[in-house]
């Protein structure tokens, strides 16, 4: 499953072409670790689905939706669910985003370890 684009790093990663240490995957989504963490916790969430920014995701799509709920999926097993994680979405180049494939992080430090 999955509309993929060549050339998309992200679409690579999801088709099993270029690795990637996934640490979660459904009819969806894939999470995996980003290569260039900034915290010990960086955890990108990618649509199987090539959408390239939060602004084409279609009206009535629950992709956003299941996002969010891996979101905490994600932060219950690395266990900062509780203790606290950052949650977002960079949007174009502008807001920060490098690679044109939606995608969210989940960001923290280690729960055993103080910032």
């Amino acid at each position: 499953m999955g509309d993929f684009k060549d050339n998309c790093v992200f679409c690579e990663i999801i088709r099993g072409t270029t690795p990637a240490d996934k640490v979660y995957e459904d009819d969806l989504v894939v999470a995996f670790w980003d290569a260039k963490p900034v915290r010990p916790i960086h955890i990108l969430i990618v649509p199987r689905e090539h959408i390239p920014t939060l602004n084409d995701v279609g009206e009535g799509s629950a992709i956003l939706s299941h996002i969010g709920k891996i979101a905490t999926v994600i932060a219950h097993r690395f266990g900062v669910r509780d203790s606290g994680y950052r949650f977002f979405i960079n949007v174009n180049a502008g807001g920060g985003q490098v690679v044109f494939h939606l995608h969210a992080h989940v960001i923290a430090y280690q729960p055993d370890r103080p910032a």
